[in-house]
Parts: C-alpha cells; structure tokens; sequence
C-alpha cells in the first residue's frame, strides 16, 4: 500500500482538482460529472463545489444546478499573467514586431513542470492560421516551443520527463528516448526547433529560445501554422525572422552579451 505524505492535504490537492476539471469545460457542468472526474461520490464533489462557490472561486447556475469557474482565477494570477518579473513591455513589443513582419499570429509561453503554457501572445492577419488562446498548455516532446524549452534544461529534468513516458501523438511524434536525445541536443547546437507534424497532422511550428541572465531559459517564442502555408521552406524563412528577434529580447531581459 502506497503512503500517504503527511506534508500534503488530500483534500486540497481534491479540490484543486475540482478547478482543473471546470477550467477544462466551456460551458457549466453537473455535480455527476465534477464526481466522475475526481474520482469522488456526489455528496463529496458538491461540498467541495459549494466551498470553492463560497470561497469565491466557482459560480454556481441554480436554475440548471450547474457550475463554472469564475473570475476570480483571473485577479489571483494578475501578477503572473501580466509582470512576469517586469518584462511584459519587452516581450509585448517583440511579438509586435514579429507579427507586423510575418503577419503571424505569435505566442510567447514559459516552462510549466512538465509542460509549457502560453502567457502572452499577438494576433496576425492571416485568415487561415492556428490559434491557441491564453493558458493553453503543450507538451514538451511533441511541439516546437516544448522542445525548444526542453532542450535548453538540466539533463536531470530531461531524463525525468523521459522517464513519464512519451505518448505518441500523431505518426511523426518522436516517442524513443534515444531519438529525443539526439533531437534535443541538435536543437541546443542550432537554438531553434521545428514541429514537423509531430503534435497534429495539419500544423508545423517554429520555435526560439528567450535567454535570461546566466543564460537560463524558461521561456520562448513560437509560431505554429497549417501544414498548407507553413511548408518546410516557409518554417526556415520564419525561423530567420525570430532568431534576431529573439536575441534582442534575451539581451533586454538581462543576457550577458559579452
């Protein structure tokens, strides 16, 4: 039998639960269905509902009994969405400048655990594109910017993310550890990578690396596109429009350049 950790709260880790089951569903959902995602019967998954709608941070429909996050997520991380140390105003201006030169949409994300999320981004004028919205969150084995970040990591933090397992996506989804190895150190040597539809069948992606002081990485640029307009031949042309870019920010967020 497996032991409990007495340095952590079963119901909290619960009913944090309970937000990332709302905040996966775009329209309110049931108490059932709240139960049936966390594992929990009904009696258990409406009194956690009913202290997150007390604390605030769930809203309940009464006419239909159903719930859904409210705003208040938003307030609680104001801080993180929009300081990020300080540098919001650098990274804004640097995705203004790639879309204005690509007309791309571009998405600017950071290193999550064992995932990356999209924190900033600037919409193109592309009318056949590939948008992902605030938050969203990509694998790190299977997509342009979560290579890119991963690359750039401890090789502790490398092996441990192997060692979660690598699903298979699509058919070019890279799934042999060897094969990520050697994919990775060729990003780290070239400083940028491609998603050759390896996380949907009709998307490519490019993506660059943003360094910090001491050459740490945590986040990156990237612009993802449908197969039809993003070809080989385009990711390299978007590929030398970033890499400048890219630098330019790196040395305003603190790179030494010497």
């Amino acid at each position: 039998m497996a032991r409990t950790d007495s340095n952590k709260s079963t119901t909290a880790l619960r009913a944090l639960r309970v937000l990332e089951v709302l905040g996966a569903r775009r329209d309110p959902i049931a108490v059932a269905e709240v139960a049936a995602s966390i594992g929990a019967d009904r009696s258990t998954a409406y009194r956690m509902l009913m202290t997150l709608v007390d604390a605030g941070y769930v809203d309940r429909d009464t006419t239909a009994n159903r719930y859904q996050l409210s705003y208040k997520l938003v307030s609680v991380c104001k801080y993180r969405l929009g300081g990020y140390d300080g540098n919001s105003r650098q990274i804004m201006d640097c995705l203004h400048r790639i879309s204005q030169i690509t007309s791309e949409t571009v998405d600017y994300s950071f290193l999550d655990r064992e995932e990356t999320i999209l924190i900033f981004k600037v919409d193109g004028t592309q009318h056949v594109a590939v948008h992902f919205v605030i938050g969203h969150r990509s694998p790190l084995h299977c997509t342009s910017i979560g290579k890119v970040l991963l690359a750039f990591q401890d090789v502790r933090f490398v092996e441990q993310v192997i060692a979660h397992g690598l699903p298979q996506v699509t058919g070019r989804t890279i799934t042999d550890p060897v094969r990520l190895r050697t994919e990775l150190q060729r990003i780290r040597a070239q400083g940028y990578a491609y998603d050759d539809l390896e996380l949907s069948d009709d998307m490519r992606c490019v993506a660059v690396p943003v360094f910090e002081r001491g050459g740490v990485v945590r986040g990156g640029i990237s612009l993802s596109g449908p197969a039809s307009r993003f070809t080989l031949a385009k990711l390299d042309e978007l590929r030398d429009c970033l890499l400048p870019e890219a630098r330019r920010l790196s040395l305003e967020m603190g790179l030494d350049d010497t």
